[in-house]
């Protein structure tokens, strides 16, 4: 989905052939992630989110807060977008004005949204890897924080660039707007060429952080699930690594030419996001279920999965005939045919998944996974301390439960319903609405560019003192060591790690 869009806006800020935009773009980060594996991965997505916040940052004050920008001020743009309410009104909008909650149109792409994303979150592996590989005191604050900063780039890249293209009444088609070519439209139009390249360079790091994550993620399962259970039950560690790099590069080579295909087809971006949930919706309940309730059976998230994926297909090809009478691309791309088949998707999947699990029931023992076998000993891990603790885990569980739903309940159901006594948006209304946007892109742009720094420090300032006094590094069994000793009480570094006889 990602390379589509990507492909899109290469091609119409640079001129350079889409089908080429599309291949190369997953190919030009699978050098790098074959080579360097998941660590690589965590250390590249760095410096890729520290350039998508800079510039989402950018974006956002020269259209609210740039007195010599084509709008510059936030009452500039309310007063344009009032305007462009009168003369091009909003079908299905309260008063027909782009300044409200009230929208037919935005509340079905809401559910697709919430649906798809769901899907999208639980059946990309690249998520369950990064949260396997990481502390588990560190895992569910690192997800949370990082959900809450997640939700700055849409939220704020739609208030700025988004309600920016209409407040300028830029002539973008429908066509080019699913394309993905709103945000470089407005780019260009604030900073000139210098505009689409940094909203070039935006796209390349989000692009490249999540082709990279996506390659190791299949790499991952093929090698792991795959290769290891069905075709080598004794490959070594080091024939598993060249697996999954071997798999790296037919998945980057692979996905290139799988964007290629969509492309021909003539399937768009924005076609493609809301179709995504059809595809996957069914198998979050079962997932869900996988990790929640013991009681769930094998036979009941099996047919969960292939019942709603069937089911959703059915409705939403049944609901674009009986709608227009045809079916073409089009038509399977309108919003009720695609809000039919999100919500089947993962509401039937969820019904069969649980009615099937009661008939035929099987109870799961969570302390099995305590038993899930290891390739090979790692010298590299060290034993859990008390913030790993199983009690100390249970009460973040719960901690987890109440933060996570609240935080679901205020965003998707309390905000959303809290803005729609306001009707059309007043001028004070919508400046807080921007002012809110703004903060918020503004923290997490601070969250995700300096905690990681903060948190690495002591890493960070032994490197940069070895590079000044030109040491050679620790030999790897005293590195290992001293991060036991930062992580561990002393009492109880004795014994924990194979390294320490």
């Amino acid at each position: 989905m990602l390379i589509l869009g990507g492909a899109s806006v290469v091609n119409a800020l640079t001129g350079v052939n889409i089908y080429a935009g599309a291949f190369l773009i997953p190919v030009g980060v699978m050098l790098y992630t074959a080579h360097g594996g998941l660590k690589a991965t965590f250390i590249a997505a760095w410096g890729h989110v520290a350039v998508i916040y800079i510039a989402l940052c950018t974006f956002a004050f020269l259209i609210y807060a740039a007195p010599n920008s084509p709008l510059g001020s936030i009452s500039k743009v309310y007063d344009n977008l009032t305007q462009m309410g009168l003369q091009r009104p909003v079908d299905h909008n309260k008063e027909g004005s782009y300044l409200t909650m009230w929208s037919q149109e935005g509340l079905v792409f809401g559910i697709i949204n919430v649906i798809g994303n769901f899907g999208t979150v639980f059946v990309d592996q690249a998520y369950w890897q990064g949260a396997i590989a990481a502390k588990p005191s560190a895992t569910y604050k690192g997800y949370l924080l990082g959900g809450l900063c997640w939700f700055a780039v849409p939220f704020t890249m739609a208030t700025s660039l988004g309600l920016g293209a209409r407040a300028l009444n830029l002539p973008i088609s429908l066509d080019e707007s699913n394309a993905g070519l709103v945000p470089p439209a407005v780019a260009t139009v604030l900073l000139g060429a210098g505009g689409g390249f940094l909203l070039v360079f935006q796209l390349w790091m989000a692009v490249t952080a999540s082709g990279s994550a996506e390659q190791i993620a299949v790499s991952s399962l093929i090698a792991y699930d795959v290769y290891r259970p069905y075709v080598n039950k004794k490959a070594t560690g080091k024939q598993i690594i060249f697996v999954s790099r071997m798999v790296v590069l037919a998945y980057g080579v692979l996905s290139g030419v799988l964007a290629i295909v969509l492309l021909k087809i003539g399937l768009s971006l924005g076609w493609v996001y809301l179709f995504m949930g059809i595809v996957v919706g069914s198998a979050v309940p079962p997932i869900a279920f996988c990790i929640t309730w013991n009681k769930i059976s094998a036979a009941g998230a099996i047919s969960g999965a292939i019942a709603g994926l069937v089911g959703a297909v059915i409705t939403w090809l049944a609901v674009a005939k009986g709608l227009t009478g045809q079916i073409t691309i089009a038509t399977l791309g309108g919003d009720f045919p695609m809000l039919a088949g999100n919500c089947m998707a993962i509401g039937m999947s969820a019904v069969v998944c649980i009615v099937v699990s009661v008939i035929k029931s099987q109870e799961y023992d969570w302390t099995m996974m305590k038993d899930i076998p290891l390739v090979e000993d790692d010298p590299n891990a060290f034993m859990a301390d008390d913030q790993d603790s199983p009690a100390s885990l249970n009460w973040a569980l719960r901690w987890t439960y109440y933060t996570g739903g609240t935080l679901t309940l205020v965003l998707l159901i309390v905000w959303p319903l809290l803005a729609l006594p306001a009707g059309v948006f007043s001028q004070g209304y919508f400046t807080l609405w921007i002012v809110i946007a703004l903060v918020w892109g503004l923290c997490a742009s601070a969250v995700c560019i300096f905690h990681p720094i903060f948190e690495a420090g002591g890493h960070i300032k032994n490197i940069l003192l070895h590079l000044i006094r030109c040491q050679f590094a620790e030999p790897r069994e005293e590195a290992v060591l001293d991060t036991v000793k930062d992580v561990m009480p002393p009492q109880d570094i004795v014994g924990a790690h194979p390294l320490k006889k």
